[in-house]
């Protein structure tokens, strides 16, 4: 009789190959976060971070989209294909972040420093998209709010709604002002220096990497602070052989994939997203299946907000 693991593995094996099979059917393409389960990574399409899946909406030619991810992820591939069908596989899939940010709280801050060029991060609404002068991900924050300096000559600038990430941005413009909403990533607000320096004398030899969604006094510790795609690159690159991983857990497989022979350790408690791993290959089989959660933004919406999610996915 066989065992549960075994059971498990050939459920899934038997859910990506339905999912694989209807999205050759229904001319589909799935895109999946970084932060996603693994056996809904292995079955997508293409793995990336929001820069990365961003610009795989803005290109594709397939009918249907299928977006395993977050709320705000759907919303940005749609702002940028509205012509395509764009699924959420399961629509309570939200962002604390951005939630903390709404259109009518943008419109009053924007009106509290008039003239100041307003930058958001792609964790974000439509809606608030449509108040932004340009959006950014942490891959190319700083590039953005430099280039945005440069075209408008102010040295004051407007960032929404993670304040850690300005933090970052920050430090790394030290001529610029950056004026922050007060706005977090539970995920990553939640780590500690104690947590860090633990991770480092567990693994002495490992380089810490961490994410610039978490706070300053966490990044000060690291080696380096990457975005998703950039730890990637960096597990690729980099003549360690040991990595701790200081950002959502489901990093870690993207990781073990792209250099299998190397080690990621994670900080515990792990590292977990609730919203990311509310996705299972059951929900994206019947968004397929029944062409259910489909993701609307108002033209007027979609309009306001194309410019800004465009030169984000332009720059970087």
């Amino acid at each position: 009789m066989a065992d549960a693991p075994t059971n498990r593995q050939e459920r899934i094996a038997s859910l990506q190959a339905e999912i694989r099979q209807l999205a050759a059917e229904r001319d589909a393409v799935l895109l999946a976060h970084n932060y996603q389960r693994a056996e809904v990574q292995d079955v997508a399409d293409f793995v990336g971070d929001s820069l990365g899946l961003s610009r795989q909406a803005a290109a594709t030619d397939a009918t249907v989209i299928v977006f395993a991810g977050v709320h705000f992820m759907a919303e940005t591939a749609k702002i940028l294909a509205p012509e395509r069908t764009v699924l959420l596989p399961e629509p309570r899939a939200g962002c604390p972040m951005a939630d903390m940010l709404t259109a009518e709280q943008a419109h009053a801050w924007k009106a509290e420093h008039p003239g100041l060029p307003l930058v958001t991060y792609v964790n974000s609404t439509a809606e608030v998209k449509a108040l932004t002068d340009i959006c950014c991900t942490s891959a190319n924050a700083v590039e953005v709010v430099r280039h945005i300096v440069t075209e408008t000559g102010s040295k004051r600038v407007l960032f929404a709604p993670d304040r850690n990430l300005a933090a970052w941005v920050a430090s790394k413009l030290p001529d610029v002002e950056i004026v922050a909403w007060q706005g977090y990533c539970p995920t990553h607000d939640q780590v500690t220096p104690e947590m860090v320096r633990q991770a480092r004398a567990e693994h002495p030899n490992a380089e810490v990497i961490t994410h610039p969604e978490c706070r300053p006094e966490v990044n000060a510790l690291a080696d380096a602070v990457l975005s998703t795609s950039q730890m990637i690159r960096r597990a690729e690159e980099s003549a360690a052989d040991e990595f701790v991983v200081v950002t959502e857990g489901g990093l870690v497989h993207a990781l073990e994939r792209a250099a299998p022979a190397k080690r990621f350790w994670e900080l515990q408690p792990t590292m977990i997203c609730p919203n990311m791993k509310l996705t299972t290959l059951e929900k994206v089989r019947d968004a397929l299946l029944q062409s259910q959660y489909a993701v609307e933004v108002a033209e007027d919406v979609r309009l306001a907000a194309l410019g800004a999610v465009e030169r984000m996915v332009r720059l970087g």
